[in-house]
């Protein structure tokens, strides 16, 4: 007989393995000058850049410090693409 082989941290569920966080990609318009320092401090955003008055920057996790950082500017248009993870 063949012994079972340990799992380091005990056995995982589907759903523990299919939990890792969104990548999007996001491109904003905004009336007026993006608010680019003030979103790229917020939590889970990185690369961001502004080219042609457009905002592009990659969201990890939660969109919701994101959509924070939008306050008090107005949107007019938002798209998100999700990036696709290997891993």
């Amino acid at each position: 007989m063949i012994p079972p082989i340990p799992i380091k941290g005990g056995p995982r569920s589907l759903a523990t393995v299919t939990e890792v966080p969104q990548l999007r990609k996001v491109e904003v318009s905004f009336v007026g000058a993006p608010p680019a320092q003030q979103i790229a401090r917020a939590s889970g955003v990185s690369g961001v850049e502004i080219h042609d008055g457009v905002l592009r920057c990659v969201v990890y996790g939660s969109f919701q410090p994101f959509l924070e950082a939008l306050q008090g500017h107005e949107v007019v248009s938002l798209e998100s693409t999700d990036l696709i993870q290997e891993g």
